[in-house]
């Protein structure tokens, strides 16, 4: 079987595939936060809240210390702006064809017209 993505990316769109780990992710955008006040903040239990931030951590998009009892949470040092270069190319590539699209609709919308006017006389 052919593989179209690097891993990476595979990591990177299944943790963000996730609300509650994106809201994560731009609540540590703000500011570092240990496990609990996550779970808190998103009224959910610390094993479910680990499990959330395990995945982003497995895809390099957050880091933890743990420092005594507690583990804070920060921003990976891994960015996706290799999956946004990604994303921008196929946005491009969307982008060209639904305005070849729009010239093709107005391709047929003057004929069309066209056609109309010469029936009528």
């Amino acid at each position: 079987m052919v593989q179209y993505y690097q891993t990476d990316f595979d990591a990177s769109f299944g943790a963000l595939s996730d609300a509650t780990r994106r809201g994560v992710l731009e609540h540590l955008g703000r500011a570092d936060a240990s496990i609990t006040a996550l779970a808190e903040q998103f009224e959910m239990t610390l094993t479910g809240m680990k499990k959330h931030v395990s995945v982003l951590e497995q895809a390099g998009l957050v880091t933890t210390e743990k420092v005594g009892r507690v583990r804070t949470c920060r921003l990976g040092l891994r960015g996706l702006q290799e999956e946004a270069v990604w994303i921008e190319k196929y946005r491009q590539l969307w982008s060209a064809r639904f305005d070849e699209l729009d010239n093709v609709v107005e391709e047929l919308k003057s004929k069309e017209k066209a056609d109309g006017r010469k029936k009528r006389r």
